[in-house]
Parts: C-alpha cells; structure tokens; sequence
C-alpha cells in the first residue's frame, strides 16, 4: 500500500509553489482596469450587459468610436463598466458575432445584444493539444462541443455529454446505476485486444488514465469496474475537442492511435468581481418495461410444457403445483426496478479579476439516489481553482488549475434487474405479515435479500497543472507545462449471513467481504519552445517540446470470511480467513520528443508537419522507441476575389488531406518480462512462486497508418456549411496473446502478430442557420457518420484459437452463428443449416454465419431555437444497427421464469407456422438443444435501429429589472426521453445483459447571476 508522502516525488515543492502562486499578487490585481482607463475630464460612467439575445456573453470588447485606450472587456456575466462622455458611440466586438456600433446618447445603463456573424466562425481558435489553430486553418479532423451544449445536459459523466454530437464518436452507456461508465470508440475499433481501443484523455494539459480502478471481484453491480471520468464535473468543462486524424493526432504518437480526447476546464475572466450559483433538482426512472406474461399466461405455457414433456408436476414446480397462489400477480418490473431515482446538483463559483491576473473558484456538490428499493446513494464533491497572471509587459504568462473531486457510492451489492425476468409473477409477496422478509416456507429466494449485500466505494482525486510561458523575443516563447494526478478508490462488496433464508441456520461465520484497494498517481513535465513569424505572405510557426512522465499504481484486492458478528464485517481483522487475491505494484515511465512545422501563404495554402519520438517502459531493449509523425495541408479556395466573383454563393471552400502514423503502448506492464506469481499452494508451510509469463524481447508497438481527405463548404456568408470527410486507419503489428501449446506451461506469450485491422468511413456534418432576426434565432447541426471496420489480415488464422472468433474480411464486432431456418411444423423444433452437410448441428462446423454489431451509421440532429428571452435545444440521436432480442436474456420458454408475451406464437400442433418452438420444461433434451443453438444463432439478432429523443433543455431568462443586479434563469433539462425503435427490449442503445440500462432524467433548474 502506497502512503501519500509530502516529500515524495517533490509533492512538497510543487504545493508550497502552488501556495505561494495563490498569495504572491497584490490586492491591486483584482480591482477593474478599465476605470484607470479614463481620460476624459468630463466623466460619464455607463454600465451593461452584452448577451446573444439570450445567455450572456464574456470576453466582448467594448471600445469608443474615434478614441484611444478607452475600451473594456465584458466580465463572465458579461457585464461592463466604462467611462465615456453622453455623446460618444460604443464599438461592440466578438469573435463569432456582428460589430455593432451603439450611441450612448445620455444614457447610464446601455445594454447590447449581438448577432452571430456565421463567417467570422472561421476565425474562431480551435484546441489541438500543444497548440491552437483557426478554425479557417485547421489542417487535421477535429470536433469541438462547448460548455453551451454541455450544461443543457442532466448528466454526471462528460462522455454521456459528447452522445449523438460529434461525427465519428460512438459512445455507449454500459449501466444505469450511479457511478458506471461508458463505452467509446472513435473510428472504430483499432485492436484486436477488446482492452486496446480507449482513446487518450488530456485533461488541461495534463494525461489523465481512463483505466477503470477498482475490482471486478468487487464490482458486481456494474458491468466492468468503476469509471475514473466520473470524477470530472462536466459543469466545470469549458471544451471538449476530439483529436481523429493523423494530422491532429500523430503529435502525440503512440497515445494518439485511438484519437485522443481534449478537456479544458473554465478560466477566469476579466471584469467585476460574480458569484454565481446553479440549483437542479430532478427525477430518474427506468425509460420502457418489457411486455411480460401474466399470471395466467404464465401458468398456461407452464402447464403446457409439462404437456408437451410428458410429466407431472414435482415437489418444487411451486408455481404450478398449488403451493403458491395460482392467481396472484405481480409485476416484478415495476415493484424491483420501478422507483424513482432522485437528482440534485447545487454549484457555485466566484470569479473575476484585473486584465493582468483573473481568477476563478468553483465548487459543486451532486446527489444520486437509484430506482432499487432500499435507500442507496451516489454523491460528489469537487472544488476547482484557476488563476491566470501575466506580467506588466505582457511577456510572462502563469496559469495554474487544480481540481479535487471525492465520490462516495452506496448501491446493492448486485443489480436487481437479473431478478425481473426470473421470478415466476405468480411468485410470493415480498414481505410477510409482520413486515419482515418473506420466504414462504424456504420455497423461493426472495430478490430482496441481495439488498442486504452492500456495494461500497470512496474515490478521491486529484488533478493539478500549471503552464509557464515567457516570452524570450516578440517571435520566441519558451513554455513549461506540470502536470499532477493522484487516485485513491477504496470498494467493498458485502455479503453478509442475513442474505439466506433463515431456515439454512447460518451465522456470520459465512459472511464475506471483498475489499480492494486501489492507488494511482503521476506526474508529467514537458518544457516547449514556440515561434512563430511572418515573411510578407508566408506566416510561419515552429514547436519544439520533449514530454517526461511517470505512472505508478497499486491495487490490493483482499477477501475476508468467517466473523463474530455481522457488525466487525468491514474490519477485517475480525475475519477468521483474510486472503489476499491480488497484491500488485507497476510504474511506467514515458519520454518523448515531438515538433511541429506550419506554413501559411497568402492565407490560402497550409502545411503542417508533425514528428514524435516516443520512449515507453512497456517495451524490452531495442524496441523501447519509435516514431510517428504525420503531413496535413489544405487548400483555401474560396480566399480569392475569382472565385467569390464567379460563384457569389460560395462564402467559404477549403479542401484538406492528411497522412501520418500513430502507435499503441496499450498492453499493460511487463508484459515482455519474465514474471512471477505467488503460489496458490504451500508446501511445508512455505508459500512458494510460480511463473506466469515468459520473457519475449522482440516485443514492440503497435502501428496505425491514418489517411484522411475532406471538404468544407460554406455558402451564403457561412450560414448553411458543410464538412464530408473520408478516412482509412490501418492498424498493424497488433500487440496480442499468442497461444501457445500446453507442453509450454504458459496459456500464451505477448507478442506482436502480422495481422491487420482496417477502419474506412465517411463522416459529414451540415451547420444551418435557418432563422436569424433580432428576436427568432434557430440553428440546426447534423451530423452522420457510415464506418467499416474489417480485419484485413491474420496469418494462420484457421488454425489459431482466434479462429471461430474473427474472420478475414469482415469486421472485429462480429460473432459466428448458426444460421436458423426455422420451425419445423411437424415436430415444432428449430432448425438449423447444416453447413458442411455431415447430417448433424455441430460447433463450430456449423456455426459459420457471420453477425456484425457494429452500426452501419450513426448520428444525431441538434436544434437551437431562441425567441426572445425563451431557448430550447434540442437533440435526436439515431442509429441503424443489430442487437440481441429481448428473449436472449430470458432462457427456456416453458422453464422456471417469465417470457415476453411474444412467445405466445409458438407452435402447438403439426402443421402450426410458428415463431417460437413448443413448450418444454428443459425435459425434453432435443428442445433444449435446440434453444441453446437458438441462442447461439442468428435468429436470437433482430433490427434495433433507433431514434431517441436524447435531450431537450428550455429555459427562460427573467428581465434584468425584475430582480436588480442579479441575472435569474430557469430552466428544464430532459435525458433520453423518447425512443422510436422496433426493438421490444428494455433499451435497443444498451448491450449488456442482466444490468439496469439507462435512465430517463428530468432536471429543473435556477440559475443565478450578481
């Protein structure tokens, strides 16, 4: 176990620096710049409010007409204070917005509304990582979302919020329960290893893991381990772009190969000292029940398959034999998983500051209850802090951020939705007379006993960075970007003595805990030099930075039984047995060097050159290092008088390429050293080791060869503009198990394999602006993206253990089936193709159809419509794809548990066209071979494409006279609210069997600003 030490790894000389930064300006600082800005000697002091017609705007330049030095900046409320004379004229400005000239005209207060200038959107400064490029400029595939689209959203993790809005992002929720995760994939999926495709996280600067913490022995509840993003606030995010192409990923080298993920957080803004504070309260429930049989339709199939197998009734057939009552109903969806889950956020924040030192102080506290019965909980806390100086001359520049966030969830220690399909609905009442949990005579378990197991988990983490710049030469800045994570995830899972029927007599000595312990901090240094300059036409810029960074981590997963007393089971010292499952310490270590070249002449032809030197400790030696790099260019062409002449229509055209490599360290540590583990078994007392891999020096990266070719257009100054872009990715040197026979000792050896992974697409977005009057203002965003992924080669694949999993030619989401054909109406069984004719039904012979999951396109439509002080925004997201039926989770129709009512059209007679076989009780052995190859063929897949009302926020600001100096919204949010989809399960979006999907969230809101 790693114990936080002040000392260690220089934790003390980077917090008193950082004490120091927070109390080294004078007051002077933070009073407004702009009343020292006065000249005039007949002094007349306006004040205002700049907003687009609804939300307001910071940052906007407030300059007087025909004078100098006499100007202010709007503050984050997008407030001003200026000092002018009663006759002068202001000159309003912002980027992505109409100039608009004001006459004072005597006035005090003059507020202004601007409106958006769709062609000088081009100018808008992009995120790319180690730089900013105008959007005009940009080279490489980048898709950006604002903190405008993110806090219309009811959502705890910053993925939920990046669903259905960005081309060529698939993100897919894994659970419902407070504290899961979500799966991603940005241009399909690279690796052959399931565990090798998650992007690269930047968060401000500093790399953060989206390796999930914690333990699958602990974490039941959820689908995989808990996710480290839900520590980020997605209120406190500012930006997310997502780097995709070669162009815009190759600087990062070998973490860029399955794009790489921005996330920059708020700043502080100049102007006048605000507070402002944002209260939301909601609700949460389940989105759609299956349609499941009655009791009578339940205890009919029952009865028929007992029919139709030739036996009576046993001793245990409760729910058909009369032991329980034939005519009781319960709806076990509704009475499990059909309470409503509670949401309330409440988040505050302080900013303002001088034009030479802004600050900002936020902090946010969220609270999650759960649909289960029982009182569970999910809460966050997180406090942030940003402070931005630079010196008189402008030439030094210091921007330092920390954010701590701490997470406690309390949730069932399994997810009830196993249950709901289960239980017979004839099944007893929950309770017994006197209020305690009933188990009718030790005839069935009672779902509500797993609640007495608790899932437990305590996360505290930390992410702090500062970035340096000083400007050696008007063309020569030299930077330094310190970065610090820290992780601490504590979980248990209980599972105490009072989960069994009382009538079993056991005591605490069978409870169990399992407990795991995880750490994980790093720390990350990279010193950079930028210049740039200008040569008549030809602007030029050059980056030169070396990155130095090291993870370390540790996890203890331990297991504890036999205790005196339920109330000792989480000290596990009063356990009689305490097992130590996993006791396991790793540091990877990171170096690189990496540079960048762009050129732009004549504003019309761009280049840009990346180049990356990569050095990873997951490697043996002489294959520690590679490189990577990547050109992009692009051509303007509508820059030219010619062509806005010959085609007025055309406000904007810009065509771009690029090609590059990336690379992939994602395999884990150690993984080409000779390891050892501790023996299961002792001998003599002795525990002794056991080897459990062996060493491979030619262990190597990974390579992914990206090429893109786009276009944009704009027409009409940039109010309809659209993006097509084409790519292919080819991943090879895949870093995989290669099996090996038993004779070895070893399962398999890490080794790269000469196979090939290709993922090819189109992805287009359209931007209009359909209405834009002073008062009506509505934009709508489209985008859709069509993916291919295919496995382009795999040498000896037939006869490795990988061959009934992948298939040349085809994608790397498939399965292999067997091809149903359907019932046969004289015995009323399913059939199957016999595809090598051998007059049997056999695996994997037989089970040779190919079943692709991944979608064929996916996208989303988001409108913005603003009428006065009204907003609504809106968002569809839709998806054509495959996925199991509702069925696939069900088991034997005719057993021991529910079935949707779609199974009623089962075959009966001889001669009956039917959709489902006949009934059997799983005593006919040639049905249940038949169900278990139905399950296993292409007849469990079914369409579930679909459009989902995903989000929908409207809000309403009240006028600035109604409550003086304070600005008040309301507002109400709404999460994944319709679905339309010819799918019959719970969610056609939600893959994961036996797990709560996703929750339908409606939010309310005050937002308060003074």
């Amino acid at each position: 176990m790693n114990n936080f030490s002040f000392y260690k790894d220089g934790k003390g000389l980077y917090c008193l620096f950082f004490i120091w930064l927070c109390f080294s300006f004078p007051s002077l600082y933070s009073k407004n710049t702009v009343r020292h800005r006065t000249i005039f000697t007949q002094q007349h002091q306006i004040q205002g409010t700049i907003t687009d017609g609804i939300n307001p705007l910071p940052g906007v330049t407030i300059a007087v007409k025909n004078k100098l030095n006499v100007a202010a900046i709007s503050d984050y409320s997008g407030q001003y204070v200026l000092s002018t004379s009663a006759t002068d004229t202001l000159i309003v400005s912002f980027i992505g917005f109409k100039t608009t000239l004001v006459p004072i005209k005597g006035r005090k207060t003059v507020d202004v509304q601007l409106i958006y200038d769709t062609t000088t959107l081009q100018e808008v400064r992009v995120n790319a990582g180690y730089y900013s490029v105008k959007e005009s400029e940009r080279t490489g595939s980048i898709t950006q979302i604002t903190s405008k689209d993110i806090e219309k959203q009811p959502v705890t993790n910053v993925l939920a919020a990046m669903q259905g809005r960005m081309a060529g992002v698939n993100i897919t929720q894994t659970t419902g329960v407070a504290g899961g995760g979500f799966d991603i994939q940005i241009r399909g999926r690279n690796s052959i290893r399931s565990d090798g495709n998650a992007p690269l996280y930047i968060i401000d600067g500093v790399p953060y893991s989206s390796q999930t913490v914690g333990s699958s022995r602990s974490t039941v509840v959820l689908p995989s381990a808990s996710d480290p993003l839900n520590s980020i606030n997605p209120a406190d995010i500012e930006s997310i772009e997502v780097l995709k192409d070669a162009d815009a990923t190759a600087i990062y080298g070998s973490r860029g190969a399955n794009g790489v993920v921005l996330i920059t957080t708020k700043k502080g803004k100049e102007g006048l000292t605000r507070y402002t504070v944002d209260v939301r309260q909601g609700i949460g429930k389940v989105t759609n029940f299956m349609d499941l049989l009655k009791t009578d339709q339940y205890l009919e199939m029952r009865r028929e398959a007992f029919a139709n197998d030739g036996i009576d009734y046993g001793p245990s057939d409760y729910d058909v034999n009369g032991t329980w009552d034939q005519s009781r109903y319960t709806n076990w969806q509704k009475e499990l998983l059909g309470g409503m889950a509670s949401y309330t956020d409440i988040q505050a924040s302080l900013s303002g500051g001088s034009s030479k030192t802004q600050f900002l102080i936020s902090s946010a506290f969220h609270k999650e209850t759960t649909v289960f019965p029982g009182d569970y909980h999910y809460n966050k806390a997180n406090v942030r802090f940003n402070l931005n100086h630079q010196s008189e001359d402008g030439r030094f520049q210091i921007n330092t951020t920390a954010g701590f966030t701490a997470q406690k969830n309390n949730q069932p220690g399994i997810d009830l939705s196993q249950f709901v399909v289960l239980l017979a609905p004839n099944a007893p009442s929950l309770y017994d007379e006197s209020g305690n949990l009933n188990w009718e005579n030790s005839t069935w378990e009672n779902p509500l006993s797993y609640l007495e197991g608790k899932y437990k988990t305590a996360t505290n983490d930390l992410i702090a960075n500062t970035m340096l710049s000083y400007a050696i030469l008007p063309s020569l800045t030299a930077k330094a970007s310190l970065g610090f994570t820290n992780t601490n995830h504590n979980e248990t899972r209980t599972q105490p003595s009072t989960m069994f029927d009382p009538a079993y007599q056991l005591g605490s000595e069978y409870s169990i805990i399992t407990a795991t312990d995880t750490q994980r901090q790093s720390w990350i240094i990279e010193p950079q030099i930028e210049w740039q300059k200008s040569y008549g036409k030809l602007k030029t810029q050059a980056l030169l930075g070396s990155t130095f960074q090291k993870l370390s981590g540790s996890q203890l997963v331990q297991e504890a039984t036999g205790f005196t007393s339920n109330a000792l089971i989480y000290n596990l010292s009063s356990a009689t047995v305490l097992k130590a499952i996993a006791d396991t310490e790793s540091i990877y270590k990171y170096q690189a060097v990496f540079a960048r070249l762009n050129f732009v002449f004549n504003e019309r032809y761009i280049l840009n050159l990346t180049g990356r030197r990569d050095g990873s400790s997951r490697f043996g030696p002489g294959n520690q290092f590679a490189n990577f790099g990547a050109v992009g260019g692009a051509w303007i062409f509508s820059n030219k008088n010619q062509t806005k002449t010959i085609n007025p229509v055309i406000s904007f055209g810009k065509l771009r390429a690029s090609y590059g490599t990336t690379g992939s360290d994602q395999i884990g540590d150690y993984q080409f050293m000779d390891t050892y583990s501790t023996a299961s078994t002792n001998y003599g007392g002795v525990t002794g080791i056991a080897p459990t891999r062996l060493f491979n020096a030619d262990f190597a990266w990974e390579i992914n060869k990206k090429a893109e070719a786009a276009i944009e257009l704009g027409f009409f100054r940039d109010r309809i503009f659209f993006t097509g872009a084409w790519y292919q990715n080819r991943s090879s040197n895949q870093l995989v198990g290669i099996p090996l026979p038993g004779t070895t000792g070893f399962p398999s050896i890490q080794s790269n394999l000469d196979a090939s992974v290709q993922n090819s697409g189109v992805e287009l977005t359209l931007r209009t602006v359909n209405f834009e009057k002073e008062s009506f203002k509505w934009i709508t965003n489209f985008n859709i993206s069509f993916a291919k992924n295919k496995l382009l080669s795999f040498p000896n694949l037939k006869g490795s253990t990988y061959q009934n999993q992948f298939v040349i030619g085809a994608p790397l989401t498939i399965i292999k089936a067997y091809h149903y054909t359907g019932i046969d109406a004289q015995t009323g069984i399913y059939q199957f193709e016999d595809i090598n004719n051998d007059g049997r039904i056999t695996s994997p012979e037989d089970k040779q159809t190919v079943v692709d999951f991944s979608p064929d396109f996916f996208g989303g439509l988001q409108n913005q419509i603003n009428w006065r002080r009204w907003q609504v925004d809106f968002l569809l997201q839709f998806s054509k794809q495959k996925n199991y039926s509702e069925e696939y989770s069900l088991g034997l129709p005719g057993a021991k548990s529910n079935q949707t009512t779609r199974i009623l059209n089962r075959w009966q007679n001889s001669g009956d066209n039917a959709e489902f076989q006949r009934f059997s009780t799983s005593a006919d052995g040639e049905v249940l071979d038949a169900s278990d190859k139905y399950f296993n063929s292409d007849g469990i897949i079914t369409d579930a494409s679909y459009i989902r009302l995903k989000n929908i926020a409207i809000s309403y600001t009240l006028p600035e006279d109604w409550i003086k100096g304070v600005r008040c919204r309301l507002s109400f949010e709404g999460q994944n609210l319709l679905t339309f989809t010819p799918y019959k399960g719970n969610d056609p979006e939600f893959k994961f069997a036996g797990y709560l999907p996703p929750l339908k969230v409606f939010t309310t809101g005050l937002n308060l600003t003074f």
